[in-house]
């Protein structure tokens, strides 16, 4: 490394230098996730009391973090702090859902427990609904920050302004994509692989629809992609493994491929 590369580095316009690390935010909303789901980890409230005084503390946390990356005031922060922790309920009601999804939804899971505790999709539905919660009340950055990490720790990658109903269930989930102007309605199972994106990422398209729209109970399986802001995909559909669609289906539709598959003994010429 040379002093031109030195000084190009020092030079270059560095914005949200007092932003805590990703580490840090990421911390923050596990320990929200500990705190409605104790048995996520090692936490032993017992009593709401104690549920309230780690509450306050998180609150403080995040008008911290907020602070820091934002122009806010400290007061303004703290009312958006506040805002988030009086939805948190409502966050908490949704999660259950989900959670009551992929527990019935999976014929492997044993428990409820286990679900908590084990499954990747869980862990990124609950990323993913605290940075939505964060979205909607116009937190910068953040929200972002949350979902890629679990999108890093899961490989599933869900926008945080993505829009997504109730029992949601993420069945293994490697490789899931899921847009930012996507619309997903309740009681939709996405398996492993499925793409819901747009069919341009040219930058004058910023603030368009511009991802599928899914409508309730919808089964899509691995590996099928969906593109597009036009794209409605009917309620009580099923959409088989790596199928490729840009275009509307209506409700009650199974969509599928229908590959050659040839099978021939090891003792055949090939």
């Amino acid at each position: 490394m040379n002093d031109d590369l030195y000084r190009r580095i020092l030079e270059r316009p560095v914005n949200g230098n007092t932003i805590p690390s990703n580490e840090t935010i990421a911390g923050w909303a596990l320990d929200v996730i500990n705190l409605l789901f104790p048995e996520h980890a090692r936490n032993t409230f017992t009593t709401a009391t104690e549920l309230k005084q780690e509450a306050s503390r998180l609150n403080l946390q995040l008008t911290r973090i907020i602070i820091a990356s934002t122009h806010n005031t400290e007061h303004g922060s703290r009312q958006v702090a506040d805002e988030f922790f009086a939805n948190l309920a409502t966050v908490y009601e949704v999660l259950l859902t989900d959670i009551k999804a992929i527990f019935e939804g999976d014929p492997a899971a044993q428990s409820e427990y286990e679900v908590i505790r084990t499954y990747p999709g869980f862990y990124a539905i609950c990323f993913y609904r605290i940075a939505h919660l964060l979205c909607k009340l116009k937190v910068p950055l953040i929200p972002r920050i949350l979902t890629e990490h679990a999108h890093s720790k899961t490989g599933i990658d869900i926008h945080p302004a993505a829009r997504i109903g109730e029992y949601f269930h993420i069945d293994h989930g490697t490789g899931i994509v899921i847009g930012e102007t996507c619309t997903i309605g309740n009681k939709v199972k996405l398996y492993q692989g499925v793409t819901l994106g747009a069919l341009s990422v040219r930058k004058e398209l910023a603030g368009l629809k511009r991802h599928p729209t899914v409508e309730n109970r919808v089964v899509i399986y691995s590996g099928a992609t969906i593109l597009g802001g036009d794209t409605v995909i009917g309620h009580d559909s099923v959409i088989g493994g790596n199928v490729w669609l840009t275009e509307s289906i209506a409700p009650f539709s199974a969509v599928y491929h229908n590959p050659v598959v040839t099978v021939r003994t090891v003792t055949e010429n090939i």
